[in-house]
């Protein structure tokens, strides 16, 4: 997988991707992760990249010729899967779309800024708005971050037991069961005593009860849906 980001500011971006699974899964080739300064294709000596809206109001919009020859240019050296635009109003991510997302083969991240990007970007060039949250950052970059790292860490060969994404949290729409580690007490805190019985099949039906009662205490709507 290739995924590359467009962003103003892609010295905010640099060290998720130099740490931690991300640099893991960059070194042993398992992802290519590519930033390119949207300042690097404009065309005035000032290196704008923002402009006033028509019809007036507050905040300025990101301009359409820049992220246009920036988009073009990488068009040029391979194919896309999808376009994906950063932005509060776009869907909102989850581990259904992580799944999906990790699937494909080169994605263009786009990071937005100020009151967004000139509506023509996102009618001509964006086939996928996502959003981390019902909020508003100052910029795309650390939900560019956030999305990466969902993404990433879902691709063969990147987590150190290949079944451990299969069983975190909303992979099926339930919450991950309570997990313990040594020791199996501590400060009379006991472990369950069916996890330490050796008794694989009941281990899992207690699990799975566990998460369908979290599920239901905490994120009830996740049963609904």
């Amino acid at each position: 997988m290739r995924i590359d980001i467009i962003t103003i500011l892609p010295e905010l971006l640099k060290s998720p991707f130099e740490a931690s699974i991300l640099k893991r899964a960059i070194d042993a080739d398992l992802v290519e992760v590519c930033l390119h300064n949207l300042r690097d294709y404009t065309s005035n000596n000032y290196k704008q990249v923002d402009d006033y809206q028509f019809g007036g109001g507050a905040g300025m919009v990101m301009m359409i010729e820049p992220i246009d020859k920036c988009i073009s240019q990488l068009r040029t050296e391979r194919s896309y899967d999808e376009v994906i635009y950063m932005t509060p109003d776009g869907q909102t991510l989850d581990q259904s779309m992580a799944n999906e997302l990790s699937l494909k083969g080169n994605i263009i991240i786009l990071c937005g800024h100020y009151k967004g990007v000139d509506q023509r970007v996102r009618d001509h060039f964006v086939t996928k708005e996502v959003s981390i949250g019902d909020f508003v950052l100052s910029g795309g970059e650390l939900a560019a971050a956030v999305l990466c790292d969902a993404i990433i860490r879902l691709i063969p060969g990147v987590l150190g037991n290949e079944t451990s994404a299969l069983t975190d949290s909303f992979q099926d729409d339930l919450l991950a069961p309570p997990i313990y580690t040594r020791p199996s007490e501590y400060k009379g805190w006991k472990v369950p005593e069916i996890l330490l019985s050796g008794n694989t099949p009941k281990i899992e039906a207690w699990r799975e009860e566990q998460a369908y009662k979290r599920t239901k205490a905490i994120r009830p709507d996740l049963l609904d849906e």
